[in-house]
């Protein structure tokens, strides 16, 4: 009998550290991360490369053509502030209505570690403008972004550091086949962002 009581007080303590650790490790992560978010972030992008492309092709690329420059660097700037929004409010309702915190300890790490190489990127993919080396820049940023989301991961659903992965993947992809830039560009930033924004969507907001 007083092994069995025993038993039953080890069960009682491990379920009791099991909810402790669970509870830790909620209060350490950004679940409030809306799967929407990430749908109608692609779908963003896919308006984005379409208007892109139209530029491209009216735009003389060959004689470094500033004000079509100018005009894809505005197309791609409204598509992260659309793509930010978008993802800030969403993900702000899920957080009211699960009743969790929006502004919390794992939402600050998760957007210190993700700035971190999302700043680098978008310097370095200034400097790559400033020179004339347009065709890097759809596998730069494509490579910062996926090095920003396995940066971000450890804060967040674990789900985000694969598709981080594959972002790199495509982006180093996209450096070995110029002239797909947009391409490459249009599958990581909005299919991928589509796929993935379904699948968080049915799995954590259903």
């Amino acid at each position: 009998m007083k092994i069995k009581a025993l038993s039953m007080e080890e069960k009682d303590i491990h379920a009791e550290l099991s909810s402790i650790r669970d509870l830790m490790e909620r209060s350490a992560k950004f679940i409030s991360l809306s799967g929407l978010s990430g749908i109608m972030a692609g779908i963003y992008a896919l308006i984005g490369a379409g208007i892109g492309y139209s530029l491209l092709q009216t735009g003389d690329y060959e004689h470094n053509n500033i004000v079509s420059i100018a005009e894809l660097f505005l197309v791609a700037f409204a598509v992260l502030i659309l793509s930010i929004g978008t993802g800030v409010w969403l993900s702000y309702r899920k957080a009211q209505k699960n009743g969790q915190p929006f502004w919390s300890t794992g939402s600050k790490r998760l957007l210190i570690n993700m700035a971190i190489p999302l700043v680098s990127g978008g310097l370095f993919t200034f400097i790559l403008i400033y020179h004339g080396h347009y065709g890097i820049v759809a596998p730069a940023t494509l490579i910062f972004y996926g090095m920003a989301l396995v940066a971000g991961s450890h804060y967040t659903y674990s789900g985000v550091k694969s598709l981080g992965i594959i972002e790199i993947l495509l982006g180093l992809l996209a450096a070995l086949v110029p002239g797909y830039g947009l391409l490459f560009w249009t599958i990581g930033f909005g299919v991928l962002h589509i796929i993935y924004g379904t699948v968080m969507h049915f799995k954590y907001d259903s």
